[in-house]
């Protein structure tokens, strides 16, 4: 176990000293070496076996039914198992005061994790991103397992299974959408993508299966148990090491400032290219939205320009027709007042006509009468004629006798 402790915190960084002017150029930044490996386990330059360094940066993949366990210099453990891939992003790390930062990505698979030194010193200072979110660790023990549905995540310690006795630490999963705190041993939740992280539940005898299942392949390595004679003898050997390397305690301090510093610009010019993409973004959207405003005022103008064709045709149309049937009805009006004129002319000359006939009726009618009353006058007056005539006879004969 000595052998173990003393081989990881001796190589704090990978580096090659210069004859000529002394001085140290850190090729790869040293995180941990591997403590414990099963099946087939690699990085995208080389297959890694137990002692091998973990460096900055590098993607570590497990095969099916493999497994490795990274023991980091702060003494945290990262067990990653079967069907997985894991990338050590951000290791930042003062041996001296044990403050630092732990990022680390899982892409797929399973990841269990130890917090050590750094998250003792600081329990916020270590963080696993997932494609869902991010998992926020605060001095505990706890497992992830990412697949393409979801991401679920088991809080292992604070409790009677906390394998390093840590103090009561807790697990946030969280992303944009919201989070949900695990600060109960055994208690699990779940994420996916366009979601808020689950509400935490105790996990279910089957989900516990599960979880052990993707470590199964790997015979774990415990840094524990190491009393305080050997972490003595530890530092002393770390310091020998250092010394025998070309490098004093202030040429340390200058480095682990120099990779503060370089983590931090790093970080920057990070910052800075995302702020950068997504301004690119930002105008590619506005480009893209004022294309499509253009096209769709281009459609538009087209759609309305078709519309007032299709309207001035049909409202042309439309007067035709309406022409056409003022006209029709203009001529059939026409005739029809010909018609009512002809009918009232014939109806007027066959008024007038009866109206001749009956003046003429009554004319001739007055005329008989007349005649009549003359007829009769005559006879009256021939009448009174004899009546005289016979009278003066009959006076004649009187007078005679």
């Amino acid at each position: 176990m000595k052998k173990i402790l003393s081989f990881l915190f001796g190589l704090i960084f990978s580096f090659s000293v210069s004859t000529a002017a002394e001085n140290v150029d850190i090729e790869k930044q040293l995180i941990g070496i591997v403590g414990a490996i099963s099946g087939k386990v690699k990085t995208e330059t080389r297959e890694l076996k137990t002692g091998d360094k973990i460096y900055l940066n590098e993607t570590i993949f497990a095969d099916v039914e493999s497994g490795t366990q990274i023991l980091l210099l702060d003494q945290s453990t990262f067990t990653i198992g079967s069907d997985s891939e894991v990338v050590m992003d951000t290791f930042i790390y003062d041996p001296a005061t044990n403050d630092g930062k732990i990022v680390a990505s899982v892409k797929q698979g399973s990841l269990k994790v130890i917090s050590g030194l750094i998250s003792k010193k600081n329990p916020d200072s270590l963080t696993i991103e997932v494609p869902e979110g991010t998992l926020g660790s605060r001095g505990t023990e706890f497992q992830t397992n990412v697949t393409k549905k979801q991401t679920s995540t088991l809080l292992i310690g604070p409790g009677q299974n906390n394998t390093l006795g840590l103090r009561p630490g807790s697990v946030l999963v969280g992303n944009k959408f919201g989070s949900t705190l695990l600060n109960n041993p055994y208690s699990i939740t779940t994420m996916q993508k366009g979601k808020a992280p689950g509400q935490a539940r105790k996990i279910t005898k089957a989900q516990l299966k599960k979880f052990k299942k993707k470590m199964k392949a790997l015979k774990v390595a415990k840094l524990t148990n190491a009393s305080k004679d050997e972490k003595k003898a530890i530092r002393k050997q770390i310091r020998k090491d250092l010394k025998d390397a070309g490098l004093d305690k202030t040429e340390i301090k200058t480095l682990i400032k120099d990779n503060i510093k370089k983590d931090k610009e790093k970080k920057a010019e990070k910052k800075k290219a995302k702020a950068k993409k997504k301004k690119a973004k930002a105008e590619k959207k506005k480009a893209k939205a004022e294309k499509k405003k253009a096209v769709k005022k281009k459609k538009s103008s087209k759609k309305k320009k078709a519309t007032k064709k299709k309207s001035s045709k049909k409202k042309k149309a439309t007067k035709k027709k309406s022409s056409k049937k003022k006209k029709a009805t203009k001529k059939k009006s026409s005739k029809k007042k010909k018609a009512v004129k002809k009918k009232s002319t014939k109806k007027k000359k066959a008024v007038k006509k009866k109206k001749v006939a009956k003046k003429k009726k009554v004319v001739k009618k007055k005329k008989v009468v007349k005649k009549k009353k003359k007829v009769v006058k005559k006879k009256k007056v021939q009448k009174k004629k004899v009546a005289k005539k016979k009278k003066k006879a009959k006076n004649k004969r009187r007078r005679k006798k």
